[in-house]
Protein backbone atom coordinates (compact mmCIF):
# COMPACT_ATOMS: atom_id res chain seq x y z
CA UNK A 1 0.00 0.00 0.00
CA UNK A 2 1.52 3.28 -1.12
CA UNK A 3 -1.41 5.60 -0.55
CA UNK A 4 -0.66 7.82 2.44
CA UNK A 5 -4.24 7.54 3.64
CA UNK A 6 -4.57 3.78 3.51
CA UNK A 7 -4.81 1.85 6.80
CA UNK A 8 -1.49 0.82 8.27
CA UNK A 9 -1.58 -1.96 10.81
CA UNK A 10 -5.36 -1.51 11.12
CA UNK A 11 -5.17 2.22 11.98
CA UNK A 12 -4.76 5.49 10.12
CA UNK A 13 -1.57 7.03 11.44
CA UNK A 14 -1.67 10.79 11.68
CA UNK A 15 1.96 11.06 10.65
CA UNK A 16 1.03 9.57 7.28
CA UNK A 17 -1.92 11.83 6.58
CA UNK A 18 -1.74 14.18 3.62
CA UNK A 19 -3.83 17.23 4.55
CA UNK A 20 -3.89 18.26 0.90
CA UNK A 21 -6.25 15.35 0.35
CA UNK A 22 -8.60 16.75 2.98
CA UNK A 23 -8.61 20.06 1.11
CA UNK A 24 -9.28 18.24 -2.16
CA UNK A 25 -12.05 16.14 -0.58
CA UNK A 26 -13.76 19.26 0.75
CA UNK A 27 -13.70 20.92 -2.68
CA UNK A 28 -14.84 17.79 -4.53
CA UNK A 29 -17.75 17.12 -2.20
CA UNK A 30 -18.81 20.75 -2.30
CA UNK A 31 -18.45 21.31 -6.06
CA UNK A 32 -19.39 17.77 -7.19
CA UNK A 33 -17.28 18.40 -10.27
CA UNK A 34 -13.58 17.77 -10.84
CA UNK A 35 -13.05 20.80 -13.10
CA UNK A 36 -14.74 23.23 -10.72
CA UNK A 37 -12.94 21.72 -7.73
CA UNK A 38 -9.61 22.14 -9.54
CA UNK A 39 -10.42 25.78 -10.33
CA UNK A 40 -11.37 26.41 -6.72
CA UNK A 41 -8.15 24.83 -5.48
CA UNK A 42 -6.00 26.61 -8.06
CA UNK A 43 -4.51 23.38 -9.38
CA UNK A 44 -4.73 21.43 -12.63
CA UNK A 45 -7.61 19.12 -13.45
CA UNK A 46 -5.32 16.05 -13.74
CA UNK A 47 -3.98 16.79 -10.25
CA UNK A 48 -7.51 16.94 -8.84
CA UNK A 49 -8.48 13.76 -10.70
CA UNK A 50 -5.47 12.03 -9.18
CA UNK A 51 -6.53 13.21 -5.70
CA UNK A 52 -10.03 11.86 -6.31
CA UNK A 53 -8.51 8.52 -7.31
CA UNK A 54 -6.51 8.35 -4.08
CA UNK A 55 -9.57 9.24 -2.05
CA UNK A 56 -11.63 6.58 -3.81
CA UNK A 57 -9.00 3.96 -3.01
CA UNK A 58 -8.84 5.03 0.59
CA UNK A 59 -12.59 4.98 1.18
CA UNK A 60 -13.22 2.08 -1.21
CA UNK A 61 -16.09 4.15 -2.58
CA UNK A 62 -16.73 6.17 -5.74
CA UNK A 63 -17.62 9.30 -3.72
CA UNK A 64 -18.75 11.04 -6.93
CA UNK A 65 -21.00 8.97 -9.19
CA UNK A 66 -21.95 10.13 -12.69
CA UNK A 67 -25.70 10.48 -13.23
CA UNK A 68 -26.49 11.70 -16.73
CA UNK A 69 -24.36 14.78 -17.39
CA UNK A 70 -23.58 15.53 -13.75
CA UNK A 71 -22.06 13.92 -10.67
CA UNK A 72 -23.97 12.97 -7.52
CA UNK A 73 -22.59 12.20 -4.07
CA UNK A 74 -22.67 8.59 -2.98
CA UNK A 75 -24.30 7.89 0.41
CA UNK A 76 -20.85 7.75 2.03
CA UNK A 77 -19.84 11.03 0.41
CA UNK A 78 -23.04 12.68 1.65
CA UNK A 79 -22.16 11.55 5.19
CA UNK A 80 -18.59 12.80 4.77
CA UNK A 81 -19.56 16.25 3.57
CA UNK A 82 -20.48 17.83 6.95
CA UNK A 83 -17.60 16.01 8.64
CA UNK A 84 -15.14 17.29 6.06
CA UNK A 85 -16.43 20.85 6.29
CA UNK A 86 -16.08 20.70 10.08
CA UNK A 87 -12.56 19.29 9.81
CA UNK A 88 -11.56 22.10 7.44
CA UNK A 89 -12.89 24.69 9.86
CA UNK A 90 -11.00 23.05 12.71
CA UNK A 91 -7.76 23.08 10.71
CA UNK A 92 -8.22 26.76 9.91
CA UNK A 93 -8.76 27.51 13.59
CA UNK A 94 -5.52 25.73 14.49
CA UNK A 95 -3.49 27.91 12.16
CA UNK A 96 -5.33 31.09 13.15
CA UNK A 97 -4.38 30.61 16.81
CA UNK A 98 -2.07 33.22 18.35
CA UNK A 99 -0.78 33.96 21.86
CA UNK A 100 -2.38 37.42 21.86
CA UNK A 101 -5.10 39.25 19.95
CA UNK A 102 -4.79 42.81 18.70
CA UNK A 103 -8.12 43.80 17.11
CA UNK A 104 -6.60 46.76 15.27
CA UNK A 105 -4.26 44.52 13.27
CA UNK A 106 -6.02 41.15 13.45
CA UNK A 107 -6.61 39.05 10.36
CA UNK A 108 -9.15 36.64 11.80
CA UNK A 109 -12.45 35.08 10.77
CA UNK A 110 -15.11 34.57 13.45
CA UNK A 111 -17.59 31.89 12.41
CA UNK A 112 -21.04 31.63 13.99
CA UNK A 113 -23.94 29.33 13.16
CA UNK A 114 -27.34 31.02 13.32
CA UNK A 115 -30.79 31.11 11.81
CA UNK A 116 -31.59 34.12 9.66
CA UNK A 117 -33.31 35.65 12.71
CA UNK A 118 -30.18 35.10 14.80
CA UNK A 119 -28.01 36.56 12.05
CA UNK A 120 -30.05 39.76 12.15
CA UNK A 121 -30.53 39.96 15.91
CA UNK A 122 -26.94 39.22 16.90
CA UNK A 123 -24.87 39.13 13.72
CA UNK A 124 -25.88 42.61 12.59
CA UNK A 125 -24.60 44.51 15.66
CA UNK A 126 -21.56 42.23 15.95
CA UNK A 127 -20.60 42.93 12.32
CA UNK A 128 -20.91 46.66 12.99
CA UNK A 129 -18.58 46.51 16.00
CA UNK A 130 -16.05 44.36 14.13
CA UNK A 131 -16.01 46.91 11.34
CA UNK A 132 -15.30 49.69 13.82
CA UNK A 133 -12.79 48.00 16.12
CA UNK A 134 -11.25 45.15 14.12
CA UNK A 135 -11.30 46.26 10.47
CA UNK A 136 -9.17 43.32 9.33
CA UNK A 137 -11.45 40.74 10.97
CA UNK A 138 -14.32 38.98 9.20
CA UNK A 139 -17.61 37.61 10.46
CA UNK A 140 -18.85 34.44 8.80
CA UNK A 141 -22.51 33.62 9.50
CA UNK A 142 -23.47 30.11 8.45
CA UNK A 143 -26.95 28.64 8.49
CA UNK A 144 -27.68 26.62 11.59
CA UNK A 145 -29.01 23.13 10.83
CA UNK A 146 -30.61 20.29 12.80
CA UNK A 147 -27.47 18.23 12.08
CA UNK A 148 -25.26 20.88 13.68
CA UNK A 149 -27.43 20.95 16.81
CA UNK A 150 -27.71 17.16 17.06
CA UNK A 151 -23.89 16.93 16.85
CA UNK A 152 -23.21 20.08 18.87
CA UNK A 153 -20.05 18.83 20.55
CA UNK A 154 -18.31 18.17 17.24
CA UNK A 155 -19.83 21.23 15.57
CA UNK A 156 -18.72 23.66 18.26
CA UNK A 157 -15.12 22.49 18.13
CA UNK A 158 -14.86 23.85 14.58
CA UNK A 159 -16.73 27.18 14.91
CA UNK A 160 -16.78 30.07 17.34
CA UNK A 161 -20.34 29.46 18.45
CA UNK A 162 -23.97 28.72 17.76
CA UNK A 163 -26.70 31.30 18.23
CA UNK A 164 -29.88 29.58 19.32
CA UNK A 165 -32.49 29.48 22.10
CA UNK A 166 -32.25 27.67 25.39
CA UNK A 167 -33.65 24.15 25.49
CA UNK A 168 -31.53 22.51 22.79
CA UNK A 169 -27.98 22.55 24.23
CA UNK A 170 -26.91 22.13 27.85
CA UNK A 171 -23.71 21.84 29.83
CA UNK A 172 -21.59 24.33 27.87
CA UNK A 173 -20.93 28.06 28.39
CA UNK A 174 -23.22 30.65 26.86
CA UNK A 175 -24.05 34.36 26.81
CA UNK A 176 -27.74 35.26 26.98
CA UNK A 177 -29.37 37.94 24.88
CA UNK A 178 -32.41 39.99 25.90
CA UNK A 179 -35.71 38.20 25.49
CA UNK A 180 -37.96 38.64 22.49
CA UNK A 181 -41.69 37.95 22.54
CA UNK A 182 -43.49 35.50 20.27
CA UNK A 183 -46.35 37.01 18.31
CA UNK A 184 -48.81 35.68 15.76
CA UNK A 185 -48.92 37.23 12.31
CA UNK A 186 -51.67 37.13 9.72
CA UNK A 187 -52.33 38.92 6.46
CA UNK A 188 -53.63 42.48 6.69
CA UNK A 189 -56.71 41.42 4.73
CA UNK A 190 -57.36 38.11 6.53
CA UNK A 191 -61.16 38.10 6.98
CA UNK A 192 -61.16 35.28 9.55
CA UNK A 193 -59.28 37.04 12.34
CA UNK A 194 -60.51 40.06 14.24
CA UNK A 195 -58.72 42.55 16.42
CA UNK A 196 -58.15 40.04 19.25
CA UNK A 197 -56.81 36.60 18.49
CA UNK A 198 -58.21 33.48 20.19
CA UNK A 199 -57.01 29.91 20.48
CA UNK A 200 -60.00 28.88 18.34
CA UNK A 201 -58.72 31.19 15.58
CA UNK A 202 -55.41 29.35 15.69
CA UNK A 203 -57.12 25.95 15.63
CA UNK A 204 -59.14 26.88 12.53
CA UNK A 205 -56.40 28.61 10.55
CA UNK A 206 -53.84 27.02 8.22
CA UNK A 207 -50.25 27.51 9.38
CA UNK A 208 -46.76 28.34 8.20
CA UNK A 209 -44.23 26.76 10.57
CA UNK A 210 -40.45 26.65 10.83
CA UNK A 211 -38.04 23.79 11.44
CA UNK A 212 -40.80 21.24 12.01
CA UNK A 213 -38.95 18.15 13.24
CA UNK A 214 -38.25 16.05 16.34
CA UNK A 215 -35.15 18.07 17.34
CA UNK A 216 -35.78 21.23 15.33
CA UNK A 217 -38.88 23.18 16.22
CA UNK A 218 -40.23 26.55 17.34
CA UNK A 219 -40.59 26.33 21.15
CA UNK A 220 -43.69 28.56 21.21
CA UNK A 221 -45.52 26.20 18.86
CA UNK A 222 -44.90 23.34 21.29
CA UNK A 223 -46.38 25.49 24.05
CA UNK A 224 -49.49 26.16 21.97
CA UNK A 225 -49.86 22.43 21.36
CA UNK A 226 -49.94 21.93 25.13
CA UNK A 227 -52.85 24.39 25.13
CA UNK A 228 -54.69 22.25 22.61
CA UNK A 229 -53.72 23.96 19.36
CA UNK A 230 -52.81 21.28 16.81
CA UNK A 231 -51.82 23.35 13.77
CA UNK A 232 -53.05 22.53 10.29
CA UNK A 233 -49.71 22.91 8.55
CA UNK A 234 -49.69 24.10 4.94
CA UNK A 235 -46.07 25.31 4.65
CA UNK A 236 -42.84 24.32 6.41
CA UNK A 237 -39.87 26.62 5.85
CA UNK A 238 -36.40 26.78 7.39
CA UNK A 239 -36.34 30.57 7.35
CA UNK A 240 -37.92 33.11 9.64
CA UNK A 241 -37.45 35.94 7.15
CA UNK A 242 -39.65 34.17 4.59
CA UNK A 243 -42.60 33.66 6.94
CA UNK A 244 -44.36 37.05 6.55
CA UNK A 245 -44.31 36.72 2.76
CA UNK A 246 -45.80 33.22 2.97
CA UNK A 247 -48.57 34.58 5.20
CA UNK A 248 -49.40 37.79 3.30
CA UNK A 249 -52.42 37.54 1.00
CA UNK A 250 -53.56 34.21 2.51
CA UNK A 251 -55.62 32.93 5.43
CA UNK A 252 -52.49 31.46 7.01
CA UNK A 253 -51.07 32.36 10.41
CA UNK A 254 -47.60 31.90 11.86
CA UNK A 255 -45.54 32.50 14.96
CA UNK A 256 -42.74 35.02 14.64
CA UNK A 257 -40.38 36.91 16.91
CA UNK A 258 -41.87 40.33 17.67
CA UNK A 259 -38.72 42.26 16.73
CA UNK A 260 -38.59 40.58 13.33
CA UNK A 261 -42.34 40.93 12.74
CA UNK A 262 -42.17 44.66 13.43
CA UNK A 263 -39.23 45.02 11.09
CA UNK A 264 -40.88 43.17 8.21
CA UNK A 265 -44.54 44.14 8.57
CA UNK A 266 -44.28 47.28 6.36
CA UNK A 267 -42.78 45.17 3.57
CA UNK A 268 -45.05 42.14 3.75
CA UNK A 269 -48.48 43.54 4.55
CA UNK A 270 -49.12 41.62 7.76
CA UNK A 271 -50.84 42.24 11.08
CA UNK A 272 -49.10 41.53 14.38
CA UNK A 273 -51.29 40.03 17.11
CA UNK A 274 -50.75 39.13 20.74
CA UNK A 275 -50.35 35.39 21.10
CA UNK A 276 -53.17 33.94 23.27
CA UNK A 277 -52.26 31.75 26.21
CA UNK A 278 -49.19 31.80 28.41
CA UNK A 279 -46.28 31.64 25.97
CA UNK A 280 -42.77 31.98 27.38
CA UNK A 281 -40.61 34.61 25.67
CA UNK A 282 -37.71 33.63 23.46
CA UNK A 283 -34.22 33.90 24.95
CA UNK A 284 -31.42 33.39 22.47
CA UNK A 285 -27.84 32.78 23.53
CA UNK A 286 -24.40 32.39 22.05
CA UNK A 287 -23.06 28.92 22.92
CA UNK A 288 -19.42 27.90 22.50
CA UNK A 289 -17.23 24.91 23.21
CA UNK A 290 -15.06 25.16 26.36
CA UNK A 291 -11.91 24.48 24.31
CA UNK A 292 -12.23 28.04 22.95
CA UNK A 293 -12.56 29.69 26.35
CA UNK A 294 -8.87 30.61 26.71
CA UNK A 295 -8.33 31.68 23.09
CA UNK A 296 -7.47 35.42 23.22
CA UNK A 297 -9.37 36.18 20.01
CA UNK A 298 -12.43 34.30 21.24
CA UNK A 299 -12.25 36.07 24.59
CA UNK A 300 -12.24 39.42 22.81
CA UNK A 301 -15.22 38.43 20.66
CA UNK A 302 -17.17 37.24 23.72
CA UNK A 303 -16.53 40.57 25.44
CA UNK A 304 -18.08 42.30 22.42
CA UNK A 305 -21.04 39.90 22.48
CA UNK A 306 -21.58 40.59 26.19
CA UNK A 307 -21.47 44.32 25.44
CA UNK A 308 -24.07 43.92 22.69
CA UNK A 309 -26.23 41.65 24.85
CA UNK A 310 -26.30 44.26 27.59
CA UNK A 311 -28.12 46.73 25.36
CA UNK A 312 -31.63 45.77 24.26
CA UNK A 313 -32.27 47.73 21.08
CA UNK A 314 -35.38 45.78 20.03
CA UNK A 315 -38.22 48.24 19.28
CA UNK A 316 -41.62 47.68 20.83
CA UNK A 317 -44.82 48.88 19.17
CA UNK A 318 -48.49 48.36 19.83
CA UNK A 319 -49.85 45.09 18.46
CA UNK A 320 -53.28 44.47 17.04
CA UNK A 321 -55.60 45.88 14.34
Amino acid sequence: MTDSLRPIGGTRHLRNLDLNLLVALDALLDERNVSRAAERLGVSQPSTSAALGRLRRHFDDELLRRTGNRYELTPLAANLRPLTAGAMQAVRRVFEAAPTFDPASADRTFTLLATDYGALRIGEPLARVLHERAPGARLRLEQNTPYAVDHADDTLRAVDGIVMPHGFITGIPSIDFPTDEWVVICSEDNPDIGVELTLDDLRRSPWVVTFHGPTAFTPALRQLQILGVEPTIEVVVESFLAIPFLVAGTRRVALLQQSLAERLSPLAGIRILQCPGEIAPLREALWWHPIHSTDPAHQWMRAIVEEIAGVDTVPRHRMGG
